[in-house]
């Protein structure tokens, strides 16, 4: 597994530093078909019952283990310290007739999906007809998208369809490539390549989409599964009255631009104000206190203190 690590680290390192354009797509390409081939597969499961089955999935300490004992009743450890679900707890809970079950997974563990930590315990999501991802407003904002690498990591599309991408192996005649629409990464080359890293050196392909490498693997590898994804956040309780607004990328926290920024709730909000907590990409630290000048970035999150 070491040496397997290393290798899925070196590929991942080269793919960073490669500039992505029309001349480097072959090449990434070739990376990106080494690396899915070198990444684990499915890992434990858990016997599926009821209806549909929901998988919480989140970094530790997020309140995964909470929402389940809300919902279902069911005790799964709480602690203010890291992993303390070390392995999947399931619930039930029943909703106009339908038996749902629930699955709190163990915390997600950056490098999850290269074999670290308790990553095949992860896999379990593959079985989920939805997955709920729970994220913590108190940590970096970067965590939404380190959940979803890590959980397409193991082959779980989140919130989108299978490519619609026409894939057929023969005995011989070689390989054929059919575009029904102009392509911007894929040409005859790469999908030869490509396809020669699984050993396929006669079949038929159809790209009926613009379409990636990454598509054109999704469907070589044959083990992906689609599933839709709620996105939940837990709000910490506090004892001060606190205002949460939509914010457009680079306004000021409380300045009206072109009139459009703030409405009739937040110009109370305004004459109210005392302090604000950011976080996101605008603040060094997560959160950082402050004031009504503060210029903000895309996907700040704001919570506003009153007096």
């Amino acid at each position: 597994m070491g040496s397997t690590l290393a290798k899925i680290v070196e590929i991942e390192a080269e793919m960073t530093q490669t500039q992505k354009n029309k001349a480097t797509a072959h090449h990434l390409g070739l990376l990106k078909a080494r690396l899915a081939k070198l990444r684990p597969g499915e890992g434990s499961d858990v016997a599926k019952t009821g209806d549909a089955q929901t998988g919480f999935v989140g970094f530790s300490s997020v309140a995964k283990s909470t929402l389940l004992s809300n919902l279902a009743g069911v005790y799964s450890e709480v602690a203010a310290y890291e992993f303390t679900t070390l392995t999947t707890v399931p619930g039930v809970i029943r909703h106009k007739g339908a038996k749902i079950q629930l699955l709190d997974l163990p915390g997600i563990i950056k490098g999850a999906k290269d074999g670290k930590g308790k990553g095949q315990v992860i896999a379990v999501a593959q079985t989920c007809n939805l997955i709920l991802i729970v994220l913590d407003v108190l940590k970096p904002l970067g965590y939404k998208k380190i959940n979803g690498n890590e959980l397409e990591g193991f082959g779980i599309r989140l919130n989108s369809k299978p490519p619609n991408i026409g894939f057929k192996k023969k005995d011989k005649g070689g390989i054929n490539l059919t575009v029904t629409c102009p392509q911007s990464e894929l040409d005859a080359e790469t999908v030869k390549s490509i396809l020669v890293k699984y050993k396929i050196h006669n079949a038929d392909v159809t790209l009926r989409r613009d379409a990636t490498a990454d598509d054109l693997i999704d469907v070589l590898e044959g083990n992906r599964v689609y599933i839709p994804c709620i996105y939940v956040e837990n709000l910490h309780q506090t004892q001060r009255p606190i205002t949460r607004l939509p914010i457009p990328t680079g306004a000021s926290l409380l300045q009206d631009h072109s009139g459009g920024f703030l409405h009739e709730e937040s110009q109370k909000s305004y004459k109210e104000f005392k302090y604000a907590l950011v976080w996101g990409l605008s603040v060094k630290h997560n959160p950082q206190k402050v004031g009504k000048d503060h210029t903000l970035e895309d996907e700040d999150v704001i919570q506003i203190v009153k007096k």
